[in-house]
C-alpha cells in the first residue's frame, strides 16, 4: 500500500529536486507540494485526501514550519510530520519537536532514507538524523531528573529482553532499521517487529518517549 505525503518549503528548486527523486519510489505518493504553511494549511483544508505524512520545511514566508506544524497537529492530528531542514541548531530542533513534529531530517539525507523515516513515522517511530537524535539525547541526558520517590525501574520490569535493550540503544544514536540490522546480522524486518515490541512493553508511541524513558532510568550508553 503506497503512503501519500505532501512536501512544502519555500526553495521551489529543492521540491522540484525531492519530488523527482521520491517519485521513484513505488511505495510514495505525492499527493501535492506547498511553499509556505499557510498555504499547506489551505490545501488541507481542501482536499478531499489528506496525506498521512507532510515533510515540512522550518523557514519559511509568510508562515514558518513549527508555526504550521503546531497548528496541523491540531486541526489535521491524524497527519505524520517530518521536519526536513538545513537546520542542527537545538532550539529549532526542540521547538519542531514541541510543535508535534514526529521526525527530524537534514536536508542531505539520501532519498532512500528519507522514504525509510516516512515507513517509520506512519508506523508510530520518531525517525532523526544521527546527528539529530544524538543532540535528543544528550538533552535527555542533561535535563534534571523529575521530583519523584519511585524506585528506578530496570528493562526487566518492562519485560524487555536483551536484544529489545540492545536495538534500543542502537535507535537512540540515529540508526536506521537496516543499519541496525546490518550490525546485529539480522533483517530490517526483525528490527522493525522488535521496535513495535519495544513500544507497546513500553507503552509509548514514538522513538522520542521510548529514549526518554529509557534516560530516565539510566538504561542507555552501554554500547
Amino acid at each position: 500500500m503506497r503512503t501519500s505525503i505532501a512536501l512544502v518549503d519555500d526553495n521551489r528548486y529543492l521540491i522540484r529536486s525531492i519530488s523527482q527523486n521520491l517519485v521513484c519510489f513505488e511505495e510514495i505518493e505525492i499527493l501535492f507540494t506547498a511553499y509556505d504553511g499557510g498555504e499547506v494549511l489551505e490545501k488541507l483544508k481542501n482536499i478531499a485526501e489528506l496525506p498521512q505524512v507532510i515533510l515540512m520545511d522550518i523557514e519559511m514566508e509568510p508562515m514558518d514550519g513549527i508555526t504550521a506544524t503546531a497548528l496541523i497537529r491540531k486541526y489535521f492530528p491524524d497527519i505524520k510530520i517530518i521536519i526536513l531542514s538545513v537546520f542542527t541548531e537545538d532550539d529549532k530542533i526542540f521547538e519542531a519537536i514541541r510543535a508535534g513534529a514526529s521526525g527530524y531530517l537534514l536536508k542531505d539525507e539520501k532519498s532512500a532514507r528519507i522514504v525509510d523515516a516516512i515507513e517509520q513515522v506512519v508506523e508510530g517511530g520518531a525517525p532523526m538524523s544521527p546527528s539529530i537524535a544524538q543532540k535528543t539525547l544528550q538533552w535527555l541526558r542533561n535535563a534534571p531528573p523529575p521530583a519523584s520517590t519511585a524506585a528506578t525501574l530496570t528493562p526487566q520490569s518492562f519485560d524487555l529482553t536483551k536484544r529489545e535493550l540492545e536495538i534500543l540503544e542502537h535507535i537512540a544514536i540515529g540508526l536506521t532499521y537496516q543499519q541496525i540490522g546490518d550490525k546485529l546480522f539480522i533483517s530490517s524486518k526483525t528490527v522493525r517487529k522488535h521496535t513495535e515490541n519495544i513500544y507497546q512493553k513500553l507503552h509509548v508511541h514514538s522513538k522520542v518517549e521510548a529514549i526518554q524513558l529509557a534516560n530516565k532510568h539510566n538504561w542507555l550508553g552501554n554500547i
